[in-house]
């Protein structure tokens, strides 16, 4: 299985609803560094796994739809509690859209999977992964 990975960052605010949360029940703010890696089998017939260039910008136009907002205020995350396992996913999701839109190139189609991982600090991050 051949993988690129290409990297930004984002920074929200939010709040958590449950015991369990502890002070980050309280709006706080994140920066996450974000690395979304692209998976496929077989090189595509530049030799690519996807356009490096391209992947880097629609994984910056993802974030930019998140970066610089509280998310409690966000509709799409009414009710949710925004983990970073949780935006992880919504991430993958948004780029796996952009993926089957063509938004990465006519042979970004052969693409198997997306891993997304959101690095909440030096010490601790979260992954989701998915196929295509």
């Amino acid at each position: 299985m051949f993988a690129i990975t290409v990297r930004d960052h984002v920074m929200i605010a939010h709040s958590f609803r449950g015991e369990v949360f502890g002070p980050a029940q309280r709006l706080h703010g994140a920066t996450y560094v974000v690395d979304a890696t692209f998976r496929r089998a077989d090189l595509d017939p530049d030799g690519l796994v996807v356009d490096i260039g391209l992947a880097t910008g629609e994984l910056g136009e993802v974030l930019g739809g998140l970066n610089y907002r509280n998310l409690d205020d966000e509709p799409d995350f009414a009710g949710v509690n925004t983990s970073t396992e949780f935006l992880a996913k919504v991430i993958a999701d948004r780029l796996a859209d952009h993926v089957h839109a063509g938004a990465l190139g006519e042979h970004a189609r052969g693409l198997s999977g997306i891993q997304v991982t959101l690095h909440e600090s030096h010490v601790a991050w979260a992954s989701y992964e998915r196929d295509l």
